[in-house]
């Protein structure tokens, strides 16, 4: 029995199918995408988008989509879908569609008449390449398939119309063509693992719309390209593997090729399993071997917060400290060229952030509970000691520790944390001065550092650190803790942010906090009655002025509801973490069930991944990037939380 598997009743169902989306990747930036009936309702969506960085530094639509048209005694079936205007779908091929299954690679088995046709697809590792496998399970007669690709040669960020400066032209290759529409782009090339006819038919399809686009508020319509198409015979129990690629292949190779690279996929069989394929999708291996954590799909690149953040979960807690430790390396330059005031060589964003550096730490202080204090303090203890005197310094351009011990920031024209939605140029949850969760990690950062100086004998650095997480512990409490006991989201001078948001749980959950116990426990207990949800916690109580809970609309009214009151995972997973710290057992079958929650997500919206957010109220609609790295890590990482204690509760028991 297959776990990912969709039945026709839901394939056909467009007001079902269509909001549900496959994601596949090459781990090199290059990626497929499209709903689970292949009809696209996103500018973002191809079958083929890879980096062209001779343009910018965007992702391009090379290839949209491949129409598929079964040919008997001259009747025609195409298994194509598109939307054009006025709400027309045509050719409607979803009808021939019997079902969907997704263990290693997506399989669709579509049924035409007598002709039973099976299509299996896969994104070749490290290679702009698309493989698409058809079999012909089954036919009483001869059949011919006609193959027609849609082209669009432009960014993932606007469109393509009708135009006169397309190039027409085409050169035969191995059993297919190449050809490409503009100067400034690569070849691409489309070709058959059997030989073929390619028929010249250009033609522009106009029209084309994309609901996705509609909902939130943009341009929505384009022309697409279209040149001509395949024409292949197949015989009953004959597969032929079509590619799509930046670079041609010998045609012999393919079929090989894509048994290959289906034995390296991670079956898709259970919740674990999703994840573990999920969080090998945000791998960026580029070419010169820097490795990256991208921070989402569809439109995300590597945000330098969010790989810190994300790192742990995506890594070490499936067992590939190695590819940690590759990350880390890449990251290490840019920090380091960041510090000494260099130009980066890294494509890292937002490394400037000024809670970027705290997350750096807590990242490693994860990798330390993998290898052991002595291993950390061996590959990155000097790392770490340049970091924290860079801040202690005051070298860092939004960063100061004031003579209370706190770190202040300004916020107040620019958004320096991760609720940085703006409106205008201004942010629009303006969070400046001592802000909460920038301390907390302060706090743990020193601390953490302390106990690796302790370990390297370093009396004098571990006094040093130990008198500044001292006074920094001192003010904390005075600062942020309120009179009804949980923490203000941040204090600028007089000011104090009485908002209720989930913020504060970073002070529950971390591994070193400057709270009591007692404390801890009153603060966790306000996040659970007003900010848990079944998907994460709330970026803001519905009892706060201010609260939105709902990511719908044009894209000012998305800013403005952005961390008003949406529900993330990533947040939950502390959540969780927090949970177990504080309670231990008693909360263990409780972060079990909010785990099962999350496995619904499985079949919906990206099946397979998580979203980047969800509604804050019922029936809490995922929202946003299809894929969010930050919370499949933590969810990940909450699994492994839970292994652990159930091991250690184990051992007790015995």
């Amino acid at each position: 029995m297959s776990y990912l598997k969709f039945e026709k009743a839901l394939m056909t169902n467009l007001q079902e199918s269509l909001q549900r989306e496959l994601l596949r990747t090459n781990r090199s930036g290059a990626y497929a995408c499209s709903t689970i009936v292949d009809c696209n309702t996103r500018k973002y969506h191809g079958l083929l988008v890879v980096p062209v960085p001779e343009i910018d530094d965007e992702n391009h639509v090379l290839l949209s989509s491949l129409d598929v048209t079964v040919v008997q005694h001259g009747a025609e079936f195409n298994l194509g879908l598109h939307k054009y205007h006025g709400d027309t779908y045509s050719p409607n091929g979803h009808k021939y569609i019997r079902e969907l299954v997704c263990d290693k690679v997506p399989t669709i088995i579509y049924r035409v008449g007598g002709v039973i046709l099976k299509r299996e697809i896969v994104f070749q590792h490290y290679e702009d390449r698309i493989l698409i496998r058809y079999t012909l399970v089954d036919a009483h007669s001869d059949t011919t398939l006609r193959l027609r690709p849609f082209l669009a040669f432009r960014s993932v960020r606007e469109f393509t119309h009708e135009n006169s400066v397309a190039s027409r032209d085409f050169q035969s290759v191995d059993n297919g063509i190449k050809t490409r529409m503009y100067p400034s782009y690569p070849e691409l090339f489309m070709q058959l693992s059997k030989s073929n006819e390619f028929i010249f038919q250009p033609d522009w399809y106009r029209g084309i719309e994309y609901s996705k686009e509609q909902e939130r508020g943009y341009a929505s319509n384009e022309d697409l390209y279209v040149p001509g198409y395949f024409e292949v015979n197949i015989k009953k129990g004959e597969s032929i593997v079509f590619a799509a690629s930046t670079s041609e292949i010998k045609t012999t190779t393919l079929k090989k090729l894509f048994d290959e690279e289906v034995e390296e996929r991670t079956p898709r069989d259970n919740f674990f399993h999703c994840l573990v394929n999920a969080a090998h999708q945000f791998h960026i291996h580029e070419k010169n071997d820097d490795r990256y954590i991208l921070a989402g799909y569809p439109w995300f690149k590597c945000r330098a917060r969010d790989m810190f953040i994300a790192l742990p979960g995506l890594t070490l807690s499936i067992e590939e400290q190695e590819y940690f430790e590759l990350v880390i390396k890449t990251a290490e330059r840019g920090i380091k060229e960041f510090m000494e005031g260099k130009p980066l060589s890294v494509k890292i964003t937002e490394i400037e952030q000024p809670d970027v550096l705290l997350w750096l730490i807590w990242c490693l202080q994860q990798y330390a509970k993998e290898v052991g204090l002595e291993a950390c303090l061996k590959r990155y203890g000097k790392f770490m000691k340049q970091v924290l005197q860079f801040i202690e310094e005051g070298k860092h351009p939004n960063l100061e520790v004031k003579e209370n011990g706190l770190l202040y920031t300004d916020g107040r024209g620019k958004s320096v944390t991760w609720m940085n939605s703006s409106v205008n140029g201004s942010p629009v949850v303006v969070r400046t001065g001592y802000i909460v969760e920038f301390n907390v990690l302060w706090y743990n950062a020193l601390k953490f550092c302390s106990s690796l100086a302790e370990l390297n004998n370093n009396h004098k650095e571990v006094a040093h650190l130990e008198a500044l997480a001292e006074r920094c512990q001192q003010s904390f409490s005075k600062v942020f803790y309120n009179e009804y006991g949980y923490l203000f989201d941040y204090v600028n001078g007089g000011s104090q942010d009485y908002s209720v948001r989930p913020n504060m749980i970073f002070a529950v959950a971390l591994d070193y906090s400057p709270l009591s116990q007692e404390q801890k426990k009153s603060v966790l207990d306000v996040c659970t009655r007003e900010l848990l949800t079944p998907k994460g916690l709330r970026s803001l109580s519905p009892k706060s002025s201010g609260y939105n809970p709902i990511y719908t609309g044009p894209q000012v009214q998305r800013d403005y509801a952005y961390h008003q009151g949406t529900a993330w995972p990533w947040l939950g997973g502390f959540y969780m973490e927090a949970c177990l710290k504080l309670y231990k057992r008693t909360r263990q079958s409780f972060v079990e069930r909010q785990m099962v929650g999350y496995e619904d997500e499985m079949f919906q919206h990206c099946i397979g991944t998580i979203p980047e957010l969800f509604d804050g109220n019922p029936p809490f609609h995922g929202r946003g990037a299809i894929s969010f790295a930050m919370n499949v890590a933590e969810i990940l990482r909450t699994l492994e939380l839970l292994e652990r204690y159930n091991f250690n509760s184990g051992e007790e028991r015995k």
